[in-house]
Order: structure tokens, then C-alpha cells, then sequence
């Protein structure tokens, strides 16, 4: 089928890979695996996933480098798989660009779920998601501007409908989940969005269904914030978009005055 989901399996243990296979494929993906870095990097690039499996430890080069050389032209979302638990390997994965990570053994059911959510956020522009703002302005925060419905605040433009964020009208290479995390706040404005809460709109949960948040999955979301005021050069001392309320989340930071 024309629409049928792609996965590409990136393991370099066979008995691994068999169980994602069969996994993804039991979730309507096509798959294709690669037992090296090198050439789960090619076949990322000839079949344009949407879910990518990679495991951390692969006998050329790490997942590391492959999640820095897939980040390079595609945007399919990363699930990084590892039997190193340390959090050091966790924060190192989200950094480099990975969208979320697993620990072996994985429950095939966690695997799922975790695919699952991802796949209910946009892959591109015209997806069936609710659009951006109207114009006006977002919650006690950022301005919508007219034409467009695109979020504006101190300089910042976000634009939810073609998924791109521009600041001094230079565009900021943003991955996906950065991208959800920061168009949440744009719309949230100086409302606290608290961490279980970004974890629910990253899943696309849009009320609170009761499923669990991880601490896990908390520190997730404060990797994935640090990465953005990286790549917006904000001081999370003296922020100009993204404020920390410590203990409880994040909202944006107030308008500066003209």
C-alpha cells in the first residue's frame, strides 16, 4: 500500500531484531533492518521511515553517531534501545536527536504504546491535527499574527501549520519533539505547563487519561528543553522564551517591552 507506515530496524542481535519486526509488523509498519550503523544510516535514507529502532550499542559505530547522521535528512521519530541503564545514556541519546529510549528487556506492549503515541503527533504540515491558534493572542502569552495564525513572541515565530520556527527570520532546525514541546508553550503563554503534563501533549493525550508519567519520562521532557534553549541561545537565568518554574514546569517568558 501507498500509505502503509515504514520502520526501519537498526539491531545487530538477530533474536532482537525478529521480536521488533514482528512487533512493528503486527502494527501495520513495513519493515526493513540493518544490523550495522552504516547500513541502518542507508536504509533510513532509501526508505524514509516513520519509526526508527536503534540499538545503542552496534559493531561499527554507536547509535550515537547514527542518530547525529539520520538527523541529517530525515525526521523519522528515533527510539533508541539499550541494555545500559544509566541516565548518562539516556540524556546522551536525547541530545544527539533520539525521540525517546527503551531499556532491554522491553515489554513488546511498551514498545507499542510508545510507537503509538508518537504516531498520533503530525509527521509534516497538512496532517488532521486541530491547526494553529486563531489569530489574536494565545493564552496570556504569545501573539497570533493575522495572516498566518503563527505564534510570535520577543522575536520568535512558530509556525504550527508548516511546522517551522524562525527567530530573526533565520530558520531554528528544530526536531519534532522539540518542536511539539515549544508550540505548547507558545499557545500555553505565561500559563505553568507542568512536566506530566508535556508528557501527555507529546503523546498527544489531550486531557489527562490517568496513564502513567515516569520520572523517566519527566526528565525526558527537561533534556528536550535544555536542547531547544541551546538551539534558541536563551539563558535559562535570564530567559527571553522559555522560563523555568521550578518544581512545577515551564511557560514562556514574559514580553519584552518595546
Amino acid at each position: 500500500m501507498d500509505n502503509q507506515r515504514v520502520a526501519v530496524i537498526i539491531e545487530d542481535d538477530g533474536d532482537i531484531r525478529s521480536v521488533l519486526e514482528t512487533v512493528l509488523q503486527q502494527s501495520g509498519f513495513e519493515t526493513y533492518a540493518a544490523a550495522t550503523g552504516a547500513d541502518g544510516v542507508e536504509s533510513v535514507r532509501l526508505h524514509q521511515p516513520d519509526i526508527i529502532t536503534l540499538d545503542l550499542g552496534l559493531p561499527d559505530f554507536d547509535g550515537f553517531e547514527v542518530v547525529r547522521q539520520v538527523r541529517q535528512f530525515s525526521d523519522g521519530y528515533i527510539v533508541m534501545l539499550s541494555a545500559r541503564a544509566e541516565e548518562t545514556d539516556t540524556l546522551l541519546a536525547l541530545e544527539a536527536g533520539a525521540d525517546d529510549y527503551l531499556t532491554k528487556p522491553f515489554r513488546p506492549r511498551e514498545l507499542r504504546a510508545r510507537v503509538s503515541a508518537m504516531l498520533r503527533r503530525p509527521r509534516h504540515a497538512g496532517s488532521d491535527h486541530p491547526g494553529p491558534a486563531e489569530p489574536g493572542t494565545a493564552a496570556n502569552g504569545a501573539t497570533a499574527e493575522p495572516e498566518s495564525g503563527a505564534l510570535v513572541h520577543n522575536g520568535l515565530l512558530v509556525d504550527h501549520s508548516t511546522r517551522t520556527a524562525q527567530l530573526g527570520g533565520r530558520d531554528v532546525e528544530l526536531t519534532r519533539t522539540e518542536f511539539d514541546l515549544l508550540h505548547a508553550l507558545m499557545e500555553s503563554g505565561r500559563v505553568v505547563r507542568t512536566k506530566p503534563d508535556l508528557v501527555r501533549r507529546l503523546r498527544y493525550e489531550h486531557y489527562d487519561t490517568g496513564a502513567f508519567v515516569s520520572e523517566a519520562d519527566e526528565r525526558a521532557v527537561e533534556v528536550h528543553i535544555g536542547n531547544l534553549r541551546r538551539k534558541l541561545g536563551d539563558d535559562p537565568r535570564s530567559p527571553r522564551w522559555l522560563e523555568t518554574v521550578r518544581g512545577v514546569g515551564y511557560r514562556l517568558a514574559p514580553q519584552l517591552q518595546d
